[in-house]
C-alpha cells in the first residue's frame, strides 16, 4: 500500500489534487458496494444536507444525494477494514507529511439518476477542523456519458475526475471548490474528511 500511498501524496503535492488508481482494492470496494445496496434497500441511506449539526440545510436544489455515515460501532467486518486501511494512511500521512491529523469522517454516498451536488467547499464556515477532503469510488464499468464526474475548480479552472471503481481523489478541503455533476446512473462512494481538532 505504500506504493498507492506515495502515488497519491505526490500527485497531491504537484497538483494540489491527489489522485490514486486501486486505493481500494476489488475485494474490498465490492463489499463495500453490497453494504450501500443493502443500506439502500433497507430504506436507511438518508437525504444529505449541507452544514454541519448545529447548521444543517436541505436543499435539493443544491445537493440531492443519500449518506449513510461509516462507524466502527456497527461491527461491520467491511466497514472496519476500511477503517484500518484509513488508519494506516493517516498514520503514513503524518509520519511523512506531518500533517497532525487527529481523527476523521466517512459516510456511503449515492447519487441516483439525475442527482448532484453543486458547486461547494468542504470546509464549516463555523469549523475549521476539516483538513482534507476524501472520495473512494465504488463504481464498476464507469464510461463516458455515464455523469457523476467530480468537477474541480483549480484558479477557477474546471477540472473533471472519472468516479472510476477503486480511485481515490484527495485535496484541502478549504481550498477548492467543487462539484458532482449530474449523474445519468447510479454513482456511489465513500466520502470523508481528515481533520484536525
Amino acid at each position: 500500500m505504500e506504493k498507492i500511498f506515495n502515488t497519491l501524496i505526490d500527485s497531491f503535492i504537484d497538483n494540489e489534487i491527489g489522485i490514486a488508481e486501486n486505493f481500494l482494492s476489488l475485494s474490498l470496494a465490492g463489499h463495500l458496494r453490497d453494504n450501500i445496496f443493502d443500506l439502500y434497500k433497507g430504506n436507511q441511506l438518508l437525504a444529505a444536507g449541507t452544514g454541519n449539526n448545529s447548521v444543517v440545510n436541505h436543499d435539493k436544489l443544491v445537493r440531492s444525494d443519500v449518506i449513510y455515515w461509516l462507524d466502527r460501532k456497527h461491527d461491520n467486518q467491511y466497514e472496519n477494514d476500511f477503517f484500518d486501511l484509513m488508519d494506516r494512511f493517516v498514520l503514513y500521512l503524518n509520519q511523512t507529511c506531518y500533517t497532525g491529523i487527529t481523527g476523521y469522517e466517512f459516510h456511503y454516498t449515492m447519487y441516483e439518476k439525475g442527482s448532484f451536488y453543486k458547486k461547494h467547499y468542504d470546509q464549516f464556515q463555523n469549523s475549521g477542523s476539516r483538513k482534507y477532503s476524501m472520495i473512494m469510488y465504488l463504481n464498476i464499468g464507469w464510461k463516458p456519458g455515464d455523469g457523476g464526474e467530480l468537477c474541480i475548480y483549480q484558479e477557477g479552472v474546471p477540472q473533471n475526475v472519472a468516479p472510476e471503481n477503486g480511485k481515490i481523489v484527495f485535496f484541502k478541503s478549504d481550498e477548492l471548490a467543487h462539484e458532482v455533476l449530474l449523474t445519468n446512473v447510479t454513482r456511489m462512494s465513500i466520502t470523508g474528511w481528515l481533520k484536525a481538532d
